[in-house]
């Protein structure tokens, strides 16, 4: 049995900012349309459409950022209703699970599915549909094909006339390599599963390789694709009552450090650690503050107590933790603070190196009193992302904390200037002047043309005086955030003076000013 969630990504992103489900939204990733729920596919928004085409058809559009952390989380509890009704479920991806048909359990099948169905509802997941058969491609195709709230039930032995007249464009949901196999299959003229089915095993592995092999499988109902249902997660969360309530932030953090421990003495008896955790703080029974933390590796229970400090301190996410008159307590007594568990990965994936991480321990210990000193947002590191600016290319994230929401550097950023880097970026680009051999300013025309070889040059706020340019490069144009009173048309060069030293301009229709310095 398959349960599909159309559209989840959608699901989990409104669900997460507080829209309501028939908000037309759609998830971007890399400002391109990747998931768009059926009120954003009414108004002709399809998944590939940029962004500006995606408003374009829909004005009202909400936007939502890709993120397969929140897309997991919200779908825990639907794996979790399901568990409840027939152990093993696996979780092929959010918004789509397996398990092992009960239908011994209710009778039949059809019994099966809509006691499934039914439990789901009820836990409020509205758009779904379900797919019974012999092995999991069909039952997945299956889902896909029924109506919402209702059940597609493949009869045994009978998969592979099911899937001979779908069309092979249900390829695609295995991702860019079935997309590519899906324009191949039509260029050759094979429109149907079926026209697939019906050609020698031999000859479309020779064309397709493994996975077209794996593909005529499929399509033939004889996929021997087996999943690995997950066990139940144990309950791992740990939690410290105070009695009676503290409304000192230092005494909570020190009164947590033994909770902390055994919270992560229960993750490593299961051999787990956590890279995700939820901090939440009880006042009269009520949460006053919560707040999920991530850690670039994994949490030690000296990191644990340090965001408890933090969180309580500055009143994050709640409801003003922090009291005004004094910054080292709260404005409500304290009695119950709570650790929960959200993303646990194998303890084995983070072991340590063959010689040991002592230098790694020692910086992150060193850089944690700072951040304990100066606050948490106040101790950054800085993170490459994608980007056609040095500075745009820079993300600055709090120490500890997981880089997310970051440009691809992958993405072929046309108008890039190319390395090497420069080795100093300025956050305020000082003014330049840059002229001809004539004296006249140098400028670049709509067209991208130099009106006039660069011939001396000179940097504001006391860099460099005027000089020859020994050697310039560029322009490498780039017409960006017009539509929002941006930059608009500007042109980057590089240039190197008399004295060596080469700088990185940029000719914007403000004028000159300097980027970036090279060593």
């Amino acid at each position: 049995m398959v349960v599909w969630c159309p559209d989840w990504s959608v699901v989990a992103g409104l669900a997460e900012v507080g829209k309501p489900p028939r908000t037309p939204a759609a998830v971007l990733k890399a400002n391109v349309v990747e998931v768009c729920n059926g009120p954003a596919r009414v108004e002709g928004v399809r998944r590939g459409h940029r962004r500006r085409d995606a408003q374009a058809r829909c004005p009202e559009l909400e936007l939502l950022t890709a993120s397969d952390d929140r897309d997991a989380r919200a779908f825990e509890p639907v794996l979790a209703t399901v568990e409840e009704l027939r152990p093993g479920v696996a979780a092929l991806r959010p918004g789509l699970l397996a398990v092992r048909a009960p239908g011994s359990w209710f009778g039949t099948e059809a019994n099966a599915a809509a006691t499934v169905c039914q439990a789901l509802v009820e836990a409020g997941v509205w758009d779904l549909r379900l797919g019974l058969a012999d092995d999991l491609f069909t039952a997945e195709q299956a889902a896909r094909t029924a109506d919402l709230q209702a059940w597609e039930v493949v009869p045994e032995g009978e998969s592979a006339a099911f899937l001979r007249s779908l069309p092979v464009h249900v390829l695609e949901g295995d991702g860019p390599q079935g997309r590519e196999a899906v324009s191949l299959l039509q260029r050759l003229g094979l429109t149907t599963l079926g026209d697939l089915a019906a050609l020698p095993g031999e000859a479309v592995e020779h064309r397709l390789g493994r996975y077209g092999a794996s593909v005529w499988r499929r399509a033939r109902g004889e996929d021997p694709a087996l999943f690995a249902a997950r066990t139940p997660p144990p309950e791992l969360e740990a939690e410290v009552v105070f009695e009676p309530p503290l409304d000192s932030v230092e005494a909570i953090t020190f009164s947590v450090r033994t909770t902390a421990e055994r919270f992560l003495t229960q993750l490593a008896h299961h051999q787990l650690v956590a890279t995700g955790v939820r901090i939440e703080a009880e006042s009269e029974g009520a949460v006053c503050s919560r707040r999920t933390w991530l850690h670039p590796r994994h949490f030690g229970a000296r990191d644990l107590v340090d965001r408890v400090h933090w969180q309580l301190q500055s009143g994050v996410a709640g409801a003003g933790v922090r009291s005004r008159k004094d910054p080292g307590s709260v404005q409500a007594p304290i009695d119950r603070v709570r650790f929960v568990p959200e993303v646990v990965e194998p303890a084995a994936a983070h072991g340590e190196a063959l010689w040991g991480g002592a230098a790694d321990d020692l910086v992150e210990r060193g850089v944690a009193r700072v951040q304990g000193m100066v606050g948490f947002d106040a101790v950054r590191r800085p993170v490459l992302q994608g980007g056609r600016s040095p500075a745009a290319r820079q993300a600055l994230v709090p120490w500890g904390e997981k880089a997310v929401d970051l440009r691809p550097v992958e993405r072929p950023w046309p108008g890039r200037v190319p390395g090497p880097a420069p080795v100093r970026v300025f956050a305020a680009p000082p003014v330049a002047e840059v002229v001809d051999d004539g004296g006249r300013a140098v400028a670049v025309t709509e067209r991208g043309v130099v009106t006039s070889a660069p011939c001396r040059f000179r940097l504001g706020a006391g860099l460099l005086p005027w000089q020859p340019v020994a050697a310039w490069a560029g322009p490498w144009p780039v017409d960006e955030s017009w539509w929002s009173g941006g930059a608009g048309l500007s042109a980057r060069f590089q240039v190197v003076g008399a004295d060596g030293r080469a700088w990185l301009l940029l000719c914007a229709p403000g004028g000159w000013s300097v980027e970036a310095g090279y060593d």
